[in-house]
């Protein structure tokens, strides 16, 4: 059972290492397509769906549709602001909107 994540372990960090260094090397193009290569998406789903089923694998779709729009919201701000405020103040105010988001969420729940 621990193979399974070990495989996916090993799976993640290679993309995260390839983009890396890709996107440090200017190869933006190569390093956007390795992170959001399709296999990715593919290997996640598999491995949903064989630990769990179809209905699990649904659920995840469905959240990563609702996830979808701040997801490109995000990639906006952070395009747009990169070079006036820069990405460690970025990060800052993004867990910063995570944290008050999920408290509000908590509470009107």
């Amino acid at each position: 059972m621990w193979e399974r994540y070990l495989l996916y372990f090993l799976v993640g960090g290679t993309v995260v290492a390839l983009t890396t260094y890709f996107g440090s090397q200017g190869k933006s193009w190569l390093a956007a397509f390795i992170a959001m290569f399709p296999a990715v998406t593919v290997i996640t789903f598999l491995s949903i769906y064989f630990e769990g089923g179809g209905n699990p694998l649904r659920e995840y779709i469905r959240g990563m549709f609702v996830v979808l729009p701040g997801w490109l919201c995000y990639l906006f701000v952070v395009f747009r602001l990169i070079d006036k405020v820069g990405l460690f103040s970025i990060g800052i105010g993004t867990l910063a909107y995570v944290a008050i988001t999920i408290a509000l969420r908590m509470t009107l729940l």
